[in-house]
C-alpha cells in the first residue's frame, strides 16, 4: 500500500488507519510529529486531538523526551496528564527514533482502564521498530 512511497505524512495516515482497524477497545491512534520543543498533531483516527503539546508535558510529551515508552493504565492518575478526550481512561505512548533524535510519537488512547498489557508493549515495540527505518 505504502511500497515505494517517499512521503513520511502518507504512510503513517496509513498506518494510523491500519492500527485502528486492527486493535480493539481503543477511540484514538496517531502520530505527533516533533517540531524543536513541542509536538504536533499528525496523521490519526479518531476525534479531533489536541494540537500541541509541549516536550515533557502529558504522557506524549513524557514519551517524546524521555526516549521511554509511556503504559499508563489510568491517565487520570498520571501527573500532568492532557486531557484531549475526556473518554479516553487507558493510553499508551511509544517514541519514534532514539535518544535526541526522537522526532515523533505514535500515540494509542482507550476508553478502558488497563486496556494496554505488557504484550501490547511488546508488540507495538516490534511494530515500531520494523517500520522505523521505513518512514
Amino acid at each position: 500500500m505504502c511500497d515505494g512511497e517517499p512521503n513520511r505524512i502518507a504512510k503513517l495516515a496509513n498506518l494510523s488507519a491500519l492500527l485502528n482497524l486492527a486493535l480493539d477497545d481503543i477511540n484514538w491512534v496517531g502520530f505527533y510529529l516533533r517540531e524543536r520543543d513541542t509536538l504536533v498533531l499528525g496523521p490519526f483516527q479518531g476525534k479531533p486531538a489536541c494540537v500541541r503539546i509541549p516536550m515533557g508535558k502529558g504522557v506524549c510529551g513524557s514519551a517524546a523526551a524521555s526516549g521511554h515508552i509511556q503504559r499508563i493504565a489510568n491517565v487520570h492518575e498520571f501527573a500532568g496528564h492532557i486531557a484531549c478526550d475526556g473518554a479516553s481512561n487507558a493510553e499508551i505512548v511509544l517514541p519514534l527514533g532514539q535518544g535526541d533524535e526522537v522526532w515523533g510519537v505514535l500515540d494509542i488512547d482507550s476508553p478502558h482502564y488497563g486496556r494496554f498489557d505488557e504484550q501490547d508493549e511488546a508488540g507495538l515495540a516490534q511494530l515500531v521498530a520494523q517500520v522505523l527505518p521505513l518512514l
